[in-house]
């Protein structure tokens, strides 16, 4: 691949550090920077950063509009099953939130065995594992197939850095995690989000295969849908029109996701135990590609482009300082 003046263009221009000194109550997360503010807003700002394994490892173009405007599509075709967080959104990178006490656990759903972490279930299952997070599983599973139903694999929420680890919803009802009365809701939203995300997809020629939720608490102690939702970071998609002919071949299927990257760094080293190689740009533009078209087959609307001759901060910035002026 050679790369065009629009590619270079947008490798300069990417959103790395969203830290504003004018705001107060600056968090940095993996791909996000966070703020809290005294009115009980919280203003979210996807950056271009891409993590896997835990790690930070490039910066993607167009990755936090993609991340943002997939999760807005997905928020406003689930909110009739459960409330999200989302007030506005004042920029394509940033949303405003209402600041909740978010629960400490990742609820993941799956349909199919598969997976590539330490916490997916293919690799447990191919080192011989059968019960997986309190469930179990029967003889016989092959990568990438379908299971005999939707199942939620819930893990602890790691703090930047470190690993999340698989627990149990029993687990998670003794320890107090939850009460059971919050488990069982927060399930059945899981799996109805999941569900309709799953019909959504199926329409536009895409197999969700799993996803990770995560619910947050309000001022009462209504359970609902935070941070993002069925985006391409959160969430594993396959193309539908070629998976039967790739698993008979036992070919990975063809993926919308960052899979692609996973993959690709898994080729180079062991990433738990290697450094991690520098991903070339002409990875990074294949990857910013494969998140537009995921955004545009989901939701059937184009991708705007915003102008890389602009840093994506310097127009964060301005649509901030517009929309908050007390702080700017």
């Amino acid at each position: 691949m050679t790369l065009t003046d629009h590619d270079k263009q947008a490798l300069a221009s990417v959103l790395t550090d969203a830290e504003f000194s004018e705001l107060p109550n600056f968090q940095r997360g993996k791909v996000r920077d966070s703020y809290n503010l005294p009115d009980g807003r919280r203003i979210m700002i996807a950056t271009d950063r891409q993590s896997a394994f835990d790690q930070v490892l490039a910066a993607v173009p167009f990755k936090g509009q993609v991340l943002t405007q997939t999760a807005r599509f997905w928020f406003d075709q689930t909110a009739d099953i459960c409330p999200n967080h989302v007030i506005g959104y004042p920029d394509p990178n940033v949303v405003v939130a209402r600041t909740l006490k978010i629960l400490p656990i990742e609820m993941v759903v799956r349909d199919y065995m598969t997976g590539s972490t330490e916490t997916s279930i293919w690799p447990m299952y191919k080192q011989g594992e059968r019960v997986l997070y309190g469930l179990r599983f029967p003889e016989g599973l092959a990568k990438n197939q379908k299971l005999p139903e939707t199942i939620i694999t819930p893990t602890t929420k790691a703090e930047a850095g470190d690993h999340d680890a698989p627990t149990t919803a029993a687990e998670i009802v003794e320890q107090g995690v939850l009460t059971q009365a919050q488990w069982d809701d927060v399930a059945a939203k899981s799996l109805a989000v999941f569900a309709r995300g799953r019909e959504i997809a199926a329409g536009n020629g895409l197999i969700l295969v799993d996803t990770k939720f995560e619910f947050g608490l309000d001022e009462t102690g209504k359970i609902i849908l935070a941070d993002e939702i069925l985006t391409p970071d959160s969430s594993r998609y396959w193309s539908a029109a070629s998976y039967k002919a790739r698993l008979a071949a036992g070919e990975e299927p063809e993926s919308l996701d960052k899979e692609f990257l996973r993959l690709w760094v898994r080729g180079q080293c062991d990433p738990y135990k290697d450094p991690i190689p520098e991903i070339p740009p002409e990875t990074l533009i294949e990857f910013a590609r494969k998140y537009v078209a995921l955004f545009e087959t989901v939701t059937g609307q184009e991708f705007e482009y915003s102008d890389p001759a602009i840093a994506v901060r310097d127009r964060v910035r301005a649509a901030l300082a517009r929309d908050f002026p007390e702080y700017f």
